[in-house]
């Protein structure tokens, strides 16, 4: 099935919202990465959300060009290819973009999309998301207001970021951050319902403690009662059709317990990076360290090809992508729950 048009990306959405569960959100880097994302929907019976960040489409884009927005249309070219073989939906999605890389990263993107309505296609991206946590919410609301109406135009849904996740991604470091900065406050979350709801639909990564990264058991103080309250007061101000879209951000590590409170408050959507990076990494540590004499040439011996060869533990590391992102299903209770259709 190709990438879900946006009419079945908001179908997605609603049923997601209506019936209790979320999409893991896992971010590629290449083509091992999104064949493991899709083998790991497709054996789940899961719809899922794969986004490119910045240095995702960088890195994708190759040592010698290390453009962002060039590799994030290479990387969702190709997934909308790999994704017709698939019988579940997936949605593409860009992670965390701050001000200063709006013009070289989402405006580019966008205008792929524009570039495909034009010949009659869907949008390249179903959703982006600008991160305006960096500047104070007004200023934040400012800018998202401009970004959400054009990409309501192009029938894409904005997610936008108010309250900071903390941690670093991508080089991106908030780990120094005052704690009070990791949790949005209500009257926050009131004001960009307020701000964007009239323009276009948008998703919301409220914080709530939420950091990027791993850390030991105990260390992220996590209080999903702050979207609980968020969403009741809006609702409670604009009716039952306010509630909002949430985004779960840093959801590597989370205790499960934790995970499950906020499906109850609205949370459809949990990116998960930094667990599925190892997942990739560690079956290529393990193949290297169990193979070392073959692997390199030691002492003037000849190695042996089929050990070296990138292929051999590529496909190892694309396997251990999948196995952790079909536990991220079964965590975010969307195992089972895929909305296509054949």
């Amino acid at each position: 099935m190709p990438v879900a048009t946006p009419e079945q990306y908001a179908q997605m959405l609603d049923a997601a919202q209506k019936g209790g569960y979320a999409f893991p959100a896992i971010n590629i880097t290449s083509i091992a990465t999104i064949n493991g994302a899709l083998k790991a929907f497709a054996e789940s019976g899961s719809d899922g959300i794969i986004q490119v960040s910045t240095g995702g489409g960088s890195f994708a884009s190759g040592l010698a060009v290390a453009d962002a927005a060039f590799g994030a249309i290479v990387l969702a070219q190709a997934t909308h290819q790999l994704a017709e073989k698939y019988d579940i939906l997936v949605a593409l999605h860009t992670d965390h973009c701050h001000p200063d890389k709006v013009d070289g990263f989402l405006k580019p993107l966008l205008q792929a999309s524009r570039d495909r309505i034009a010949e009659g296609k869907g949008p390249l991206f179903q959703s982006h998301m600008f991160d305006g946590s960096v500047v104070d919410l007004d200023q934040n609301m400012e800018i998202s207001k401009g970004l959400l109406k054009e990409c309501a135009e192009l029938n894409i849904i904005l997610e936008v970021e108010a309250g900071c996740v903390g941690g670093e991604e991508d080089g991106h470091d908030t780990s120094d951050l005052p704690a009070e900065k990791l949790y949005t406050t209500t009257e926050d979350m009131i004001q960009v319902y307020e701000t964007l709801a009239p323009i276009g639909r948008f998703m919301f990564a409220a914080t709530f403690g939420n950091v990027h990264g791993a850390y030991k058991p105990g260390s992220v103080k996590l209080k999903p009662t702050i979207l609980r309250d968020g969403q009741a007061a809006v609702v409670d101000k604009h009716g039952a059709a306010a509630q909002m879209d949430f985004v779960f951000h840093g959801g590597s590590g989370s205790d499960l317990a934790d995970i499950r409170e906020t499906l109850g408050y609205g949370v459809i959507k949990m990116n998960i990076d930094t667990d599925t990076q190892y997942a990739f990494t560690r079956p290529i540590v393990n193949h290297i360290c169990e193979n070392i004499e073959s692997v390199l040439k030691i002492d003037g011996e000849v190695g042996s090809k089929g050990k070296y060869d990138p292929r051999s533990y590529i496909k190892k590391a694309e396997q251990g992508v999948c196995e952790r992102l079909k536990l991220a299903c079964d965590d975010l209770l969307s195992t089972g729950k895929t909305i296509y259709k054949k």
